[in-house]
């Protein structure tokens, strides 16, 4: 008895023509942007070192976990709004000199930076 081989396929397939699909949930399309965001700005790879680490510590140590906006204590734990964010009071743009000023960082709770912080930058630009 003969043996039936399989055919090889004649088309490809071809590319998707709608783009990307779009994440189904807040997450995913946050994680998206921020690598995005990892991909087009060098300086954020900053914020990964070791040493930022060390300086924003600091920074907390110093400002007693307090918001200096608000004067709430940030104790919660990312992504809780109660959280601490070491912020940049002028913007660095990717100045390592004002990325590494300990006096150019403060403490800040991250719904304040994520709430009117933001809206101000923005005001700025």
């Amino acid at each position: 008895m003969a043996r039936l081989t399989t055919l090889k396929p004649k088309l490809s397939t071809l590319p998707p023509r709608l783009g990307a699909a779009k994440p189904d949930t807040r997450k995913e399309a946050e994680a998206q942007r921020t690598r995005q965001r990892d991909r087009d700005d060098p300086s954020r790879k900053l914020y990964n070192s070791r040493r930022w680490r060390a300086l924003r510590d600091a920074v907390y140590e110093r400002d007693h976990w307090t918001c200096q906006k608000t004067g709430q204590i940030c104790v919660g734990k990312h992504p809780a709004p109660n959280s601490p964010v070491a912020d940049h009071i002028v913007p660095h743009h990717g100045n390592p000199d004002l990325f590494w000023d300990k006096d150019n960082i403060q403490t800040v709770s991250k719904a304040y930076h994520d709430s009117q912080k933001q809206r101000e930058e923005k005001a700025r630009w």
